[in-house]
């Protein structure tokens, strides 16, 4: 593969890293009891700017085209945050942003940076993110076993496995909650 520019794959990997601790957070203000509205509405921001604006960031706009096609993800973001909330517990409408990211950080190393896959893979993305179909809440860490091994698994991935590894295996996490919400992420061990 060829070299990837430094701060894209810097970005990639701070993306993949910001996916995991989204997902501790959480877990930890709920443990903590230490959520609250200004609380969420923080953690929105955080997740508007890290899994918006940074993802877009790696699309490389140059042209308009380009241009809207980030401009789309960063609003598909917002309204994914924003407007999109069920009365039903433990369920998003719309793909969550942080596996659109991780799915968009995975591919983008995977493939050294080919933009044309990346923006492909991108506009699918915006299509799960606007459209109002159900997932699972993802509560990794304080659900079943397995699913406590595969977030560990992630960590060990990102922090001290190869680079093709960690994006493999996130690539494929992201994936599997995409493609097959309830099917995998909901069921019992």
């Amino acid at each position: 593969l060829p070299p990837l520019p430094r701060q894209y794959q810097h970005s990639c990997w701070l993306l993949l890293v910001g996916f995991l601790l989204d997902l501790a957070d959480g877990a930890v203000a709920r443990r903590l009891d230490a959520c609250s509205a200004l609380g969420a509405k923080l953690d929105d921001f955080a997740d508007f700017t890290t899994f918006g604006l940074a993802t877009a960031l790696l699309l490389q706009p140059q042209g308009a085209l380009d241009g809207l096609l980030a401009i789309a993800y960063v609003m598909a973001v917002f309204a994914r945050l924003c407007f999109f909330s069920t009365g039903i517990p433990f369920t998003y409408r719309g793909l969550p942003c942080p596996y659109a990211s991780s799915l968009l950080a995975s591919t983008f190393l995977l493939t050294a940076g080919n933009v044309t896959l990346l923006r492909i893979a991108a506009t699918v993305m915006v299509l799960f993110m606007v459209n109002r179909g159900l997932y699972p809440h993802d509560k990794v860490l304080e659900s079943q076993h397995w699913k406590k091994l595969v977030y560990a698994g992630g960590v060990v991935a990102v922090l001290f496995l190869p680079a093709t590894v960690a994006s493999v295996y996130c690539l494929a996490w992201s994936t599997s909650y995409i493609i097959f919400p309830f099917a995998v992420w909901s069921c019992s061990a």
